[in-house]
């Protein structure tokens, strides 16, 4: 399994819009991020789901200003 298929993976989630938002992140934008941006993502992955939603929803603060460039593609979504 190479790296893209394991971080869709990751994206799988306890929350059904949690796992759309995500999994739609990886197919527009996944592959055009660098190396930094790719560590970013993964650890925003690390959050649980409710505060990960929180911080996509903007119903919360974000923890660390350097997710923000994430963040944004995710509210894309």
């Amino acid at each position: 399994m190479n790296h893209q298929a394991r971080m869709r993976w990751r994206c799988r989630r306890g929350m059904l819009e949690l796992d759309i938002v995500l999994l739609r992140f990886m197919d527009a934008h996944y592959e055009q991020l660098d190396e930094q941006q790719h560590e970013l993502f993964e650890a925003l992955l690390t959050y649980p789901d409710h505060d990960l939603w929180n911080m996509i929803a903007r119903n919360t603060g974000v923890p660390d200003e350097a997710f923000r460039p994430i963040l944004r593609l995710l509210q894309e979504n």
